[in-house]
């Protein structure tokens, strides 16, 4: 909870770094009327697919400095050398990271949603799955983040690293709000989400700690 605490207090500290994500977002979005086409049935067909890579897309701007920052002033190795397992903290780190970009991704769904013909119905759905995949993208980019944070400009490794681990996420979320749309059972789909989020915050951390501990030793 201390350290829960601290990266909260830290990211009040660099608003610009929690602003960057959501304005991407928000951008991503509003251009795809204007670049594809303003009719809203048709973008309502489109909508799962644009609203989910462009969460994708703006959790992946925030996942470089996850760990850069401890790094830089030592305190990964005096979390390491705490009594407490380095998975612990990391948890901590990844729950901060959702809560600043996740959370607000998934609040603003509905208005993105509604800028791209979404109907009103779809719209819970829509927020219960990319609060489940935005969990998750930040808990597998914990494992990315942590095998990057020695290099210099990694921000690119990290991308190729952790995109192939988010297609099912992004299969399993754009396919419930698709056939939710389609008025179809959109059961299995959530629980398969739902599942790789569960399955994410038991196993990343432990993952991301083993990482972090071998740069440490590098």
């Amino acid at each position: 909870m201390t350290l829960w605490q601290r990266e909260i207090l830290l990211a009040f500290r660099r608003r610009s770094e929690l602003v960057n994500p959501l304005a991407f977002n928000v951008m991503v979005i509003a251009l795809f009327p204007l670049a594809v086409t303003p009719d809203m049935q048709r973008l309502a067909i489109l909508a799962p697919g644009i609203l989910w890579v462009a969460a994708l897309l703006s959790t992946l701007l925030s996942l470089d400095t996850l760990f850069r920052y401890d790094h830089a002033d030592g305190g990964l190795e005096q979390m390491a050398t705490r009594g407490t397992p380095l998975a612990y903290s990391v948890l901590a780190k990844v729950i901060s990271h959702w809560l600043f970009t996740g959370l607000p991704l998934m609040l603003m769904s509905p208005l993105l949603g509604m800028m791209l013909g979404l109907p009103v119905r779809v719209m819970p759905l829509t927020m219960l799955v990319l609060a489940l995949g935005t969990l998750t993208f930040s808990c597998i980019g914990s494992m990315g983040a942590a095998l990057v944070v020695g290099l210099r400009r990694g921000g690119l490794l990290l991308s190729l690293l952790v995109l192939p681990l988010y297609i099912p996420v992004l299969i399993f979320g754009t396919g419930a709000i698709a056939a939710a749309l389609l008025h179809m059972s959109y059961i299995a789909p959530l629980l398969f989400t739902a599942a790789i989020a569960l399955f994410a915050v038991a196993l990343t951390p432990w993952v991301a700690a083993g990482a972090l501990r071998l740069s440490l030793n590098d």
